[in-house]
């Protein structure tokens, strides 16, 4: 089963827009993702409707970072996406007629329900700001450990 990666495929584009010093098009952002623009401009509209980023049309145009980043977080842009399931499993049958299935179901569903509720409680800790402070860091130590040669 195909894991859900529109969360970690947002929140790459909006570190790369932050980093960015002009817009960058649905077409580069696909590129980088490796993805069809509409589907990016599809799944951008919904951070554009709550303020985290704006679109321009024409020359020169393209998407940009409107928002304080820290002031939104990773749930926030969980949220925005359509919190989407967080888990591929699931219980093999919703409504069955069998008991044994229904005390496996009622374990199972309490575990997802405590598991998911615990890493929604995590994004929230987690602002866009704390993400661009990683990469800043990772990147000034990728420039530092490079040798000299590969400096150009």
């Amino acid at each position: 089963m195909k894991r859900d990666s529109k969360l970690s495929s947002v929140l790459h584009v909006l570190l790369h827009l932050a980093h960015s010093d002009r817009p960058m098009t649905s077409e580069q952002m696909a590129g980088m993702l490796g993805t069809n623009p509409v589907l990016v401009r599809r799944v951008l509209a919904g951070l554009r409707e709550r303020g985290y980023i704006s679109s321009e049309r024409g020359h020169g145009g393209g998407w940009t970072v409107t928002c304080d980043l820290a002031r939104v977080t990773l749930r926030d842009i969980y949220d925005a996406v359509g919190a989407p399931t967080v888990f591929a499993m699931g219980n093999r049958n919703e409504h069955s007629e069998c008991l044994v299935e229904r005390v496996v179901n009622a374990s199972l569903e309490g575990a997802f329900a405590e598991a998911e509720a615990l890493l929604v409680e995590r994004l929230g800790q987690v602002s866009l700001a704390d993400l661009s402070r990683d990469f800043n860091g990772r990147y000034d130590n990728h420039l530092h450990t490079r040798p000299e040669h590969e400096h150009d």
